[in-house]
């Protein structure tokens, strides 16, 4: 697993690139931060993502956002992209791809502080919400709630 860290070694950015075929093939990428002595936080939202049960092989589906307040890097969008991707046809538990990501991104990043929430859609009646934080967020700074309503069914 390599970390890039400047623009000019990225790997995928403004090239074609495969989805990996899992998240350990995966190539995560990070760029400077261009404002370090700053707090904000960046967000990600892919209401899209997708992986497998590994017990069943059937495909689960979630809604994910992740927020963190950068340091020294920022995550390049197109690996995280080609990250998240990877687990289309990965066989783990909700509690495991959630958490996973989270920890590769802490790793990469070193950010000040990130939290993830997966709000993974029903399977066999109950669907499954997994959250994730590195410690408590600064005070000074504005997070905004993750805006995924909890699942409702029918209504």
């Amino acid at each position: 697993m390599t970390v890039e860290t400047t623009a000019t070694t990225l790997a995928q950015l403004g090239h074609e690139t495969a989805i990996p075929a899992n998240p350990d093939a995966a190539l995560l990428e990070a760029v400077p931060n261009p404002h370090p002595d700053v707090d904000y936080v960046a967000r990600f939202a892919a209401p899209e993502f997708t992986s497998l049960c590994p017990v069943t092989g059937q495909p689960d589906f979630a809604h994910l956002v992740i927020d963190y307040i950068p340091d020294e890097l920022l995550v390049e969008s197109k690996s995280l992209k080609l990250f998240l991707a990877s687990f289309r046809n990965h066989g783990a538990f909700h509690e495991d791809c959630t958490v996973a990501i989270a920890k590769r991104l802490v790793d990469l990043l070193k950010p000040r502080w990130l939290r993830i929430g997966g709000y993974w859609y029903p399977r066999g009646g109950i669907p499954i919400d997994v959250f994730f934080q590195t410690g408590p967020a600064p005070a000074d700074v504005w997070i905004p709630e993750q805006g995924v309503a909890p699942y409702r069914g029918r209504g």
